[in-house]
């Protein structure tokens, strides 16, 4: 079991954090200005479990991970680099994709929770299924579904 002690926090046991024995995990890190709202979005609007509250906390997604944090300056290890949430939600250079098998179902269910669609699923000539949502801090998150085999 994995003990893990943040600045702020408390030392938690973590028994499901993605801790590769070879190889590597793939996680998303997002910067949050409320980190109880954005956690509550992505467990209680998105399903995902909360693996880890405070600073940071993390939620599990299906088989991923959201990494959540306040923001903050430089550290030494990424010199002049400044985290901060999304200075206009309408400008993105990257955004969180999750798949689903059935689009509507979770556009009815996630909307029913609160979250708010940029547009009902929109069918692509290719087949493709899509759907768009901001995270409460404008972070975007694209929802689709894969054209029939």
């Amino acid at each position: 079991m994995l003990c893990l002690r943040e600045p702020h926090t408390k030392e938690v046991a973590l028994p499901e954090l993605p801790a590769p024995s070879e190889g590597f995990v793939l996680t998303h890190f997002i910067v949050a200005a409320d980190l109880e709202r954005s956690r509550a979005f992505y467990a209680d609007v998105l399903g995902g479990d909360v693996v880890m509250e405070g600073e940071p906390s993390i939620v599990q997604l299906a088989n991923a991970w959201v990494i959540i944090n306040v923001g903050g300056g430089p550290t030494d290890d990424k010199p002049g680099v400044i985290l901060e949430t999304p200075p206009d939600p309408n400008r993105t250079s990257a955004f969180l994709n999750i798949r689903v098998a059935d689009i509507h179902a979770v556009y009815e269910e996630w909307g029913s929770r609160g979250a708010e669609f940029l547009t009902p699923p929109v069918q692509h000539p290719w087949g493709e299924i899509r759907a768009y949502i901001r995270d409460p801090d404008g972070h975007l998150i694209e929802v689709g579904q894969a054209p029939p085999d």
